[in-house]
């Protein structure tokens, strides 16, 4: 536990943090499972409006730091592929 006033602060704001970025990292979870279903259903137009709507959400999260930079763009770059192979 512990012992000293700026040591009981910096617990209590990790706490917190630790919540919102779950939340976070739970919602950018939902907007990609939208996407990999409408891929899944092989329906481009809903699929490509999932994709819209994503993009912003993660990088939004990655401007953050919820998380990384580099996993937002692969994210968003298989998500693009794999939308740009359903409709050849």
């Amino acid at each position: 536990m512990a012992n000293s006033a700026q040591a009981r602060k910096r617990a209590r704001q990790n706490v917190k943090r630790r919540q919102l970025k779950a939340s976070q990292r739970s919602m950018v979870r939902t907007y990609l499972k939208r996407v990999v279903k409408a891929i899944e259903e092989k329906n481009y137009e809903l699929a490509t409006e999932a994709y819209k709507l994503a993009v912003p959400v993660i990088d939004r999260i990655a401007d953050k730091g919820v998380i990384h930079k580099n996993k937002a763009a692969r994210h968003k770059s298989r998500l693009n592929k794999a939308i740009k192979a359903l409709k050849a």
